[in-house]
């Protein structure tokens, strides 16, 4: 699975024009905030090299003597007369290695990834939303109508997070149709006409229960912040 290429600036130009058009009618201030990947799942690698060394010994243990006819013949040991702490020892080597050579084949981000299972990388992407949201959108507005899209590209993922005013207002499900319409887009390999989208709608909403004042002013930069 490839992971999508960084936005140029023409991008980056079409995301923030979609902010301005789409805070033009509403006290909401739309934050967009675009993660290369959300979480080095260094944990999940370490999970599957562990699962897989201990699978290891299980078919040692099941099927010892075969490994060791297996490593006399290799080793020309006809007469070999194996020992428990020779056996220990075997089996030691043999989970190591098994361990160490996991863990350098997950190293490959996109295979790592891959074996990631789908409801830890949704809960990693969620955590990465909420943090980024707290940094930049969090108790900045003055009637806490701050609102945040998050994409995270390695996971294609994307997440709102929505400051307590909105989401008193706002149930989280209204804003599947935002969220939709990114994914679509982002599948497709066009991430600044989805984050586009995703903001037009976004701001469709908010205008409807935050309309703007008229002394309203921008709190918030519209920018693309990638991270």
């Amino acid at each position: 699975m490839a992971i999508p290429t960084p936005m140029d600036d023409a991008g980056r130009k079409l995301v923030s024009e979609a902010v301005r058009k789409a805070e033009a009618n509403t006290a909401g201030e739309i934050v967009t905030i675009m993660s290369e990947q959300s979480d080095s799942y260094a944990d999940v690698a370490l999970a599957w090299a562990a699962a897989i060394a201990l699978l290891a010994l299980c078919v040692l243990a099941t099927f010892t003597g075969f490994y060791l006819n297996l490593w006399d013949r290799l080793f020309g040991n006809w007469v070999q007369e194996w020992t428990p702490r020779e056996v220990m020892g075997i089996a030691a080597l043999v989970a190591t290695l098994k361990f160490l050579g996991t863990w350098l084949i997950l190293q490959w981000r996109p295979f790592r990834l891959w074996l990631v299972p789908g409801p830890i990388k949704h809960a990693r992407v969620r955590a990465r939303a909420v943090t980024c949201f707290k940094v930049g959108a969090e108790r900045r507005t003055q009637g806490r109508t701050g609102i945040l899209i998050y994409l995270s590209l390695a996971e294609r993922r994307a997440e709102i997070v929505a400051d307590s005013s909105i989401a008193s207002q706002v149930p989280a499900e209204v804003w599947g149709d935002a969220l939709a319409a990114l994914l679509v887009q982002i599948k497709a390999g066009h991430m600044a006409e989805g984050l586009a989208q995703a903001v037009e709608k976004v701001g469709v909403v908010l205008a409807e229960h935050f309309p703007r004042a008229d002394d309203d002013q921008n709190e918030i930069p519209d920018r693309l912040i990638e991270v």
